[in-house]
């Protein structure tokens, strides 16, 4: 059994951007333990990011703002705080916040992510989930 308490001993708040649009801060909650990390994120409007996989998986608890969750192939979904979203082992995604608001989330994220290309603008929606 290992405890953390609230973020990784020692870290420091990590702009992120080579898979990342806009601007996104993650902030460790607990180091890479058994092929596990978990992460704060915290997007600015309209911050996202690239389309990318996770090898067993990922999951996401949005505990501020409003944002999108998008398949491959499919429309994007609004999530917003309270929201948990399961996205399986190697489902090609992208989130991040809406244009009109922040969001925050913890993910957690099983295995090796494969990061891909960088999301079109063409596909985020304009308009606020409502």
């Amino acid at each position: 059994m290992k405890v953390f308490h609230g973020r990784a001993e020692g870290a420091v708040s990590e702009r992120r951007s080579e898979t990342f649009s806009g601007t996104v801060y993650a902030d460790p909650v607990m180091p890479a333990t058994d092929g596990v990390t978990i992460n704060t994120v915290m997007f600015e409007p309209g911050g996202r990011t690239y389309w990318h996989t996770h090898e067993q998986g990922q999951v996401l608890q949005v505990t501020a703002g409003m944002g999108w969750i998008c398949l491959d192939g499919e429309p994007p979904q609004s999530i917003r705080q309270g929201d948990i979203v399961f996205i399986g082992p190697n489902e090609r995604h992208w989130h991040g916040a809406t244009d009109s608001s922040y969001m925050v989330h913890i993910a957690t994220s099983i295995g090796k992510a494969t990061w891909q290309e960088e999301v079109a603008d063409k596909d985020v929606p304009v308009s606020a989930p409502r």
